[in-house]
């Protein structure tokens, strides 16, 4: 059963993730050695590694492994990063931030979820992130991060994303309205003053809860 496993999880980063343009050997690394298993509802365990966002409690679901490699990839992390997640969900993407980075902060609105990630991030040892149980629209902070990752869409981009970002930091959002959203990589320049945005793909997430929505003109 291990080895069926250990095939599994290898096929996932070189047929699923590798395909998808993920070449970052550190990206490649770490998703081949956090073990995506636990992270899975039992009930989901055969879906473990396969291409297809895996549904988890109160609606949730998983980011499939390719946007988890593409969004690690874009971001850029260096070891000392501070980064900060919108949407703990399972914890995974969590633990792939913290094995690149220095110090996570992610923020999770279901309580339920929060504790579940937290359990299993503890039993992995995995003791450089914190789960805070926050909406982003209403949490706030002075900490500036190097890297912040969007775990929902958005219909238009927050601009508090912008202001958490310290100079030369990088965003990951998906932006935009079903069935047209498209993911992006905005920079901040490194004397802090300006942004720059690169778009990366065309793809389709849920919204992240109480997300505010764009005027829509009417007759």
């Amino acid at each position: 059963m291990q080895m069926d496993t250990e095939t599994a999880r290898q096929q996932m980063v070189t047929q699923q993730v590798r395909a998808w343009d993920v070449l970052e050997p550190t990206v490649l690394d770490t998703l081949a050695k956090i073990p995506r298993e636990r992270f899975v509802p039992y009930r989901y365990a055969a879906l473990a590694f396969a291409d297809t966002a895996i549904p988890l409690p109160e609606g949730q679901h998983m980011l499939t492994p390719q946007l988890e490699g593409r969004l690690l990839q874009a971001l850029d992390i260096a070891a000392a990063d501070r980064i900060l997640e919108i949407g703990t969900g399972s914890g995974f993407l969590t633990a792939c931030l913290a094995r690149l980075g220095g110090q996570v902060t992610s923020l999770e609105i279901r309580p339920a979820l929060a504790t579940a990630a937290r359990s299993r991030l503890r039993d992995l040892g995995i003791g450089n992130c914190t789960i805070v149980d926050a909406d982003l629209f209403e949490w706030t902070t002075a900490e500036r991060f190097d890297c912040i990752a969007v775990g929902g869409s958005l219909p238009a981009l927050e601009p508090s994303l912008l202001e958490w970002l310290a100079p030369g930091g990088r965003l990951f959002v998906v932006l935009g309205e079903a069935p047209v959203m498209e993911a992006w990589l905005i920079r901040r320049a490194s004397d802090g003053e300006g942004y720059g945005r690169e778009s990366l793909f065309e793809t389709v997430l849920p919204p992240l809860d109480h997300a505010p929505q764009p005027d829509r003109f009417t007759f």
